[in-house]
């Protein structure tokens, strides 16, 4: 009995030590990036990228409910494009995303706001550039994170890592068909 007393000890002390060093070691802005070559011009996968509802043909999120609601606003492939999504399930929640810079064939910037399952606010980018014959796609998230989402940051990099390869992979196929 004491020998697992002991056990559980040290396994509460080493997470309490991680949770000081990750609020310590880890900044409160948060910045996740991935990349992908596309066998394709830029002004082909632009098209894909230059509207909400084009993202969403190959946004990985979209997938955790065939039947979320999406309500698109705006003009489509401006500044000012919009849509906002609402799932009963808590893996896609639910928010809104509102393109905020576009700079035709380069680069898209979009805001995002969290409303479910947790409140929140990120910038997201992405942004072309000619690899040879084809375009490397850059797709980029920065938001601001508080103590408990520092402790979380491995698993949010797996998570997100796992969803940007997803969502570049799908841009790929769809471009590259």
């Amino acid at each position: 009995m004491k020998t697992i007393l002991k056990i559980l000890g040290v396994i509460i002390l080493l997470l309490v030590v991680y949770a000081v060093i990750a609020m310590i070691a880890f900044g409160g802005n948060y910045h996740y990036e991935k990349s992908m070559v596309i066998k394709a011009p830029k002004e082909k996968v632009w098209q894909q990228i230059s509207s909400m509802k084009a993202f969403n043909q190959w946004n990985p999120w979209m997938k955790l409910d065939p039947s979320m609601k999406i309500i698109y606003s705006g003009n489509s492939g401006e500044i000012g494009d919009k849509y906002c999504w609402d799932s009963k399930n808590d893996d896609a929640g639910a928010g809104c995303q509102e393109i905020k810079d576009l700079v035709t064939n380069q680069k898209q910037k979009t805001e995002m706001i969290f409303k479910r399952p947790f409140d929140g606010q990120a910038t997201s980018e992405i942004t072309l550039s000619p690899e040879g014959n084809a375009t490397k796609v850059t797709w980029t998230m920065d938001t601001e994170q508080d103590a408990m989402m520092k402790i979380m940051r491995p698993m949010m990099n797996y998570q997100m890592g796992k969803s940007y390869e997803e969502g570049l992979t799908n841009l790929k196929n769809l471009v590259e068909k």
